[in-house]
């Protein structure tokens, strides 16, 4: 996937020193880029059997509302906390220093729905096993993770081994 890493700016030294930002704007604004990223995502839900997807906001809904439409499937969206009006269901989670949630609708997902979970990036992977907990708290089933870019030089494998995960863009080092 060589050439998808191309077509992502890399921001030393964002938001603070020592970080490289992985931009992805610059994948969004190639169309062929975007496509091709859609696509192969597209052929891992197929595979997986996904009757449902799972955007994390904000740049999980990038992907994962396209795909949705490509597919004629539904998608939920996992927001911050105080972003759903209707009853939900929660998750929270651990960050460096202190705690996070993320949140999707109490009726978004049926007993039995296979849902894939997708995302643009995975660094700590604390909020795609949340997203995992809320699909299975809902009664469904994590058919796959899918994300762009895995940030491979992390330890974040470990909270997501039991689930199928395609990534199409590795970065071995910051």
């Amino acid at each position: 996937m060589n050439d998808l890493k191309e077509t992502i700016r890399s921001i030393p030294d964002f938001p603070k020193k020592g970080i490289v930002f992985r931009d992805i704007t610059t994948l969004l604004g190639n169309p062929k880029a975007y496509k091709k990223s859609l696509d192969l995502m597209e052929k891992f839900c197929r595979e997986k059997g996904a009757d449902k997807i799972l955007g994390i906001e904000a740049r999980g809904f990038i992907f994962g509302g396209a795909l949705a439409d490509r597919l004629g499937i539904a998608f939920i969206p996992a927001r911050k906390p105080g972003k759903l009006p209707a009853e939900k269901y929660s998750y929270e989670y651990k960050l460096e220093y202190g705690t996070d949630s993320i949140e999707i609708h109490a009726d978004a997902i049926s007993a039995g729905d296979s849902v894939l979970v997708v995302d643009d990036l995975v660094a700590t992977g604390g909020t795609l096993e949340a997203a995992c907990k809320l699909v299975e708290k809902a009664g469904g089933r994590v058919a796959g993770i899918a994300v762009l870019i895995d940030l491979a030089f992390l330890p974040w494998r470990k909270k997501l081994e039991q689930y199928s995960i395609l990534s199409l863009v590795k970065y071995e080092t910051e």
